[in-house]
């Protein structure tokens, strides 16, 4: 299929959930929210978090089944998790001397065997939809992985194929740094730093790629001309794998009104990030103010070696920084979701926690086993027990089911072959 037929697939994949949404604003119970629906509701949904970066310290020796003191083990997902997309994060630091590629593969290899292989009985090797609903009857979690930082697959083609091969589900086209194809969030206002005015031209056939994998594209952390670049260019449906509503709370992690419409007509999903700073203006305030910088701070003390001495460090900073700012609260991420319910509507939000990746998380949802009072406070303010199913898992499985779907429209093509420029041809060896 060629680009121009590519463009009108794009445009006809637009128009379906648009002609889907409408505004819907829940109405207020007046009637008590029994235990029963509650748990009905724990025992059904298949809870799918989109962003968790726990493998950020089980590749330094981290037992997932033992208490961890931030968010996730394995005691606390038990019963209240249905799959994770556990994040293959890789620093910007491994860009220098091109080692992206190594740590990539050495995060790969912590969720196979430190997490999967370890504990077989409670997690299983997934990559589909169908693998997750399976795992699901099967009364286990479901193991995913996505990429987070597009310098991971260190500007080839050939890697991002190797990498779908491993099984990674999706790619977050950049971390806070701007790679060679594509601008970042995070340094987009750093005159230092080269910008590209969203994707480049490999950037975009990185997109055309990763439709014809059949790999979700993740626009969390990327600059917003790069959202609506790849927006323009993809012919699946896209996500947000841990961002929340700009509207609730200003960080430019966060997703405008007009960028949450445009996921939604894509058919995509945002997934509320519980960072306590994407969820609450008043602590995004506080904290900007505040000497130093708690994710700056964090991945300095994730660099201690000695995992106890680690821990003990991070809590003491978590401590020391909720007595000057109190976390954001469930109430918050209440506001983000329904904000995004009617900006986006009820089949396009989702959860991405961003759990051990962010320097603050709210105290009162602060694990997997929080997340009944999540559903209560959701049942509280309307919504029905179908609409957070949605909202906990059905939205992303839909999601899954278009990206698959157009994969096997796509197999007939042949896989893109662009070269990052400059990179040397057979004929230049």
């Amino acid at each position: 299929m060629n680009r121009s037929a590519l463009s009108l697939a794009a445009a006809l994949l637009a128009t379906v959930p648009a002609l889907a949404q409408t505004a819907w604003t829940p109405t207020p119970r007046t009637s008590p929210v029994t235990q029963a629906e509650v748990d009905a509701i724990t025992r059904d949904a298949i809870l799918i978090d989109t962003h968790d970066d726990v493998p950020s310290k089980t590749v330094s020796g981290y037992d997932i089944g033992t208490h961890n003191p931030a968010e996730t083990d394995l005691p606390r997902m038990r019963g209240y998790l249905g799959a994770e997309f556990f994040a293959v994060f890789v620093a910007a630091n491994y860009v220098n001397g091109n080692h992206s590629a190594n740590r990539t593969l050495q995060m790969i290899d912590t969720v196979k065997t430190d997490i999967i292989g370890k504990y077989p009985n409670d997690f299983v090797f997934s990559t589909t939809a169908d693998d997750i609903e399976r795992a699901h009857r099967d009364h286990k979690i479901a193991a995913l992985m996505g990429i987070e930082g597009g310098h991971a697959i260190e500007n080839s083609l050939r890697l991002l194929r190797d990498y779908y091969a491993l099984g990674i589900r999706y790619m977050t086209l950049t971390h806070f740094n701007t790679n060679d194809w594509a601008d970042a969030q995070g340094d987009y206002d750093d005159p230092k730093v080269p910008k590209h005015n969203g994707l480049t031209p490999f950037g975009k056939d990185v997109v055309r790629e990763m439709n014809r994998l059949g790999m979700m594209v993740d626009i969390s952390h990327t600059a917003d001309k790069t959202f609506y670049d790849a927006i323009e260019v993809s012919t699946a449906p896209i996500i947000a794998s841990h961002s929340s509503c700009r509207a609730v709370s200003a960080h430019t992690r966060n997703m405008t009104d007009d960028m949450i419409r445009a996921l939604a007509k894509n058919g995509g999903t945002i997934q509320i990030n519980y960072e306590c700073a994407y969820l609450s203006e008043r602590y995004n305030k506080t904290q900007a103010a505040m000497a130093g910088d708690t994710r700056t701070m964090m991945e300095t003390l994730r660099k201690i070696e000695d995992p106890a001495e680690r821990n003990t460090a991070i809590a003491k900073m978590r401590a020391e920084s909720a007595a000057k700012n109190p976390p954001a609260t469930l109430a918050d991420v209440v506001a983000n979701i329904d904000h995004a319910v009617k900006i986006g509507g009820i089949d396009h939000v989702g959860i991405g926690t961003d759990f051990d990746g962010s320097g603050c998380v709210p105290a009162d949802l602060n694990s997997y086993d929080k997340f009944p009072a999540l559903t209560r406070a959701l049942l509280e303010k309307g919504y029905t027990a179908a609409d957070i199913k949605k909202i906990y898992g059905g939205n992303t499985l839909r999601v899954m089911r278009a990206v698959e779907q157009r994969a096997r429209e796509l197999k007939s093509m042949p896989p893109i072959e662009t070269r990052f420029p400059g990179e040397k041809t057979v004929s230049e060896f």
